[in-house]
């Protein structure tokens, strides 16, 4: 009976899920809520991928092993065909032959290791390409976050033409940093249940990317909260 503790992947998009309904209520017409609401289905869609990687590949096994089969036979054929035409047996005409058998036999395991590990491979790439859509994400959501000044918040004079809107009150830009910040630690959980499935080196060290850039972006938007608890606590 197996007690690992893991990654439940509907607790995960029930979160993720009760974020976007918490950002669409405060902040509506943000973008942010649409970028978390895109992040939702990129969630919904991490299960079902996490699903196909867990099951067998049935079609392209059944592919692999029969290219396997013809190969083998084909080799076999081949060496029985040889033995029974060789007539001049002498050592050149012996190393020849062997060297070509030879040949063939590395080519075949080649052959063979490619196919066993198709499979494999398709996996390893579906994921790797899903882990991209999740660091995407993660910047878009640090683009997000830039404009969020907390030593510019509501103010109207100093600003220019082209100076980023800033109507947000300070109780709302921390909200929407907090919001900011659940979402990039919820990226990185939806990202870890690719290595929790497929636990190869390119998928685990692709994750532990994803892991650092959004800590990295938490401890951005946490220092611009800490600022703006400073401020609050100034002007009481």
């Amino acid at each position: 009976m197996n007690n690992q503790i893991q990654l439940d992947p509907e607790k995960i998009i029930a979160t993720v899920d009760r974020l976007e309904k918490r950002i669409s209520d405060r902040f509506p017409d943000s973008g942010l809520r649409k970028v978390c609401n895109e992040f939702l289905l990129i969630a919904k869609k991490t299960k079902q991928n996490i699903t196909w990687i867990s099951k067998p590949n049935i079609p392209l096994r059944l592919l692999s092993y029969a290219l396997i089969l013809i190969g083998v036979g084909g080799l076999v054929f081949s060496i029985t065909y040889v033995d029974l035409e060789i007539k001049n047996t002498t050592l050149v005409n012996i190393a020849t032959i062997t060297e070509a058998i030879f040949n063939d036999i590395i080519l075949l395991g080649a052959g063979i290791f490619f196919l066993v590990t198709m499979e494999s491979r398709v996996k390893r790439k579906r994921t790797l390409t899903a882990l991209n859509e999740l660091r995407v994400i993660a910047h878009v959501i640090d683009m997000h976050q830039l404009t969020k000044d907390p030593n510019l918040v509501s103010t109207v004079g100093g600003s220019t033409e082209n100076s980023p809107q800033r109507s947000l009150t300070t109780f709302e830009v921390q909200r929407y940093l907090d919001y900011c910040s659940e979402a990039s630690a919820l990226i990185a959980k939806v990202a870890a249940l690719y290595s929790q499935i497929l636990p190869v080196e390119g998928v685990v060290r692709s994750v532990n990317e994803i892991e650092v850039l959004t800590t990295g972006l938490s401890r951005k938007i946490w220092q611009k909260i800490m600022i703006l608890n400073e401020l609050d606590n100034k002007k009481l």
